[in-house]
């Protein structure tokens, strides 16, 4: 990433957090907003409002007037963290006790749809005289992520998930979200139809990249750096792109133990080593850096029609991405 770009961005994350650490001061009860509070200070990339903003700066060459929208995307994303978690039964979130098990199931639900509420709140303020649509948008964005959870869900009892339909599903659970913020950037900067369409399926395809990183970090990344255990995914068996290629590619004992793996509903932590060596033996590490790749220049695609230098942070935000550790 440039230096330049880099600088914006950092400058543009500041402001993210500024505004963040400042959104419950004050409020009651402090049952609520304690927790609130404490999802927001455990930090993350703010890749959603960042998208947001650098959305509007592809379209008008500069980021003034829609910080709280940025806001808004950013206390949704949180909203799905919440109650991810509590489906999931996770223990943590970003190295950081998750909200159920730091407080309780009651106050972490709670706290997932306060988020959300609140999310409204702060999209309203930024949105002018285009609401409806923006908040259109912004509620199609609340249900594919609903709809993709579900369907990530139904994966837990469904022992031959296809990768046609884990795209389908990472498509809602994750890229609509990230589509989303791109298209209301797009949308509050007035953009015309041509690059509403563009920006929008930006999001959708670097939604799709990101996901299949995230599969990748999940085995591969450093424990300190992503926050949580290494190999979660295998342990838990859940269908990620590695695991569902790997079924596709493998022959005899290989096969038979992925099988065993979705049969079980995942594996012993001490097994997940062997897993890592079949997915590294079948060439499917390569395969998921490829298709992050694939997805990430059909991303970059739809930029093309936009001023080179007007979209030049968002370019480097999303290279950046395919060397992201967390």
């Amino acid at each position: 990433m440039s230096s330049s770009c880099e600088k914006e961005i950092l400058k543009l994350r500041k402001q993210i957090d500024n505004k963040l650490e400042k959104l419950f001061t004050g409020r009651q009860p402090q049952s609520l907003y304690e927790p609130s509070s404490y999802i927001l200070e455990g930090g993350g990339k703010r890749l959603r409002p960042l998208l947001l903003m650098l959305a509007y700066k592809t379209v008008k060459g500069n980021v003034t007037g829609v910080i709280n929208a940025a806001v808004a995307v950013e206390l949704l994303h949180n909203f799905t963290l919440v109650h991810d978690d509590i489906m999931d039964n996770s223990d943590k979130r970003r190295g950081r006790v998750t909200i159920h098990k730091k407080y309780n199931l009651s106050t972490a639900i709670l706290t997932g749809d306060n988020l959300l509420a609140i999310a409204y709140k702060y999209l309203i303020k930024d949105c002018g005289n285009d609401a409806n649509r923006i908040v259109d948008t912004f509620t199609n964005g609340v249900v594919e992520v609903c709809e993709g959870q579900s369907l990530d869900k139904d994966f837990e009892t469904n022992n031959s998930v296809t990768l046609k339909q884990y795209f389908k599903m990472i498509e809602k659970k994750t890229a609509a979200l990230l589509e989303t913020s791109t298209s209301i950037g797009a949308q509050l900067a007035n953009a015309t139809e041509p690059e509403i369409k563009a920006l929008t399926l930006f999001g959708r395809y670097l939604g799709i990249a990101f996901q299949i990183q995230d599969d990748l970090l999940d085995v591969f990344a450093s424990e300190v750096d992503f926050g949580k255990f290494i190999g979660g995914d295998i342990v838990e068996g859940k269908k990620t792109f590695l695991l569902l290629s790997a079924v596709e590619t493998a022959r005899g004992k290989d096969l038979n133990k992925l099988k065993l793996l979705i049969k079980n509903k995942g594996v012993d932590k001490k097994l997940v080593n062997d897993y890592k060596e079949i997915y590294l033996r079948l060439g499917i590490i390569e395969k998921a850096k490829d298709e992050v790749k694939k997805y990430i220049g059909k991303a970059l695609k739809q930029l093309e029609i936009f001023d080179e230098q007007k979209s030049l942070a968002l370019v480097n935000l999303t290279n950046s991405l395919i060397d992201r550790n967390y």
